[in-house]
């Protein structure tokens, strides 16, 4: 097994016009590391993963995956975007879920998740409703396989979009405040999905506002401020012993 990181980042800048958002990250996971990005609003941790999954460009910088230098060539000395048909392919290294759940509302959960597999994996019928079906079971959303998105509440449409996404067996999962649109008593079906998830070995980075969530199912944690990683470590130094005056501030009030 190689003992190369599976994602790195290195010195990752985005500025949205005269706004800069990252100046400058840097910082490395494992397969099989669960990773929780936290901190205040506009700190840049939703743009990190747009930056890794290539929905947004990057002035600077760097993101390798599975040793994969994604979206963009020197050439000439010149930093250059790949084009669209390049990108298609490196963005299928990675699977995301986002706030909103982005469920196609004229499909049902299946076919939702069939999706993809047909178009962008050439599978055929057979195999991808199985694949989907799998999925879904694992998620919890089998009986409801034939449920179009207005039929099934917030949790539901949540899960089956997470099915969508690791259907396509992406080598890294990301995951973007994915309860945040979630009324409370919904939460926790969503996140029970994400831990088991977890314990079976797949390799996440997620954007969370759940603290204790977060301590629970990573193995470290970073810790953005104003748009560079202000600390990072494992849940037990970051919760309970911060070396960071500003991360010590973010978590006061905070019980773990």
């Amino acid at each position: 097994m190689s003992t190369d990181p599976l994602l790195k980042i290195e010195s990752l800048h985005k500025s949205f016009g005269t706004v800069e958002v990252l100046k400058g990250v840097d910082f490395s996971m494992n397969q099989g590391e669960v990773i929780s990005i936290i901190g205040s609003s506009g700190s840049g941790k939703t743009t990190i993963l747009r930056c890794i999954n290539l929905l947004e460009e990057y002035q600077q910088g760097s993101v390798t995956l599975d040793g994969v230098v994604m979206g963009y060539k020197t050439d000439n000395n010149r930093r250059v975007r790949l084009p669209e048909s390049v990108l298609v392919k490196h963005r299928s290294m990675t699977g995301m879920a986002f706030q909103q759940f982005n469920l196609f509302p004229h499909m049902t959960a299946l076919r939702n998740v069939t999706l993809g597999l047909i178009k962008a994996l050439n599978m055929d019928k057979d195999e991808a409703i199985a694949t989907a079906e799998r999925w879904l079971e694992r998620v919890g959303m089998l009986a409801r396989k034939e449920h179009y998105p207005s039929q099934l509440s917030g949790g539901q449409q949540q899960r089956v979009a997470i099915a969508r996404a690791i259907a396509m067996n992406p080598r890294l999962m990301l995951f973007d405040e994915v309860t945040s649109a979630l009324d409370p008593e919904l939460v926790n079906e969503v996140l029970s999905v994400i831990k088991s998830l977890a314990t079976d070995g797949m390799t996440m980075l997620l954007v969370t506002h759940e603290m204790a969530f977060a301590a629970d199912v990573s193995n470290r944690i970073v810790f953005m401020n104003e748009g560079v990683v202000e600390e990072i470590g494992p849940p037990e130094q970051i919760f309970k012993a911060p070396k960071s005056e500003r991360l010590a501030s973010f978590l006061k009030g905070t019980t773990i």
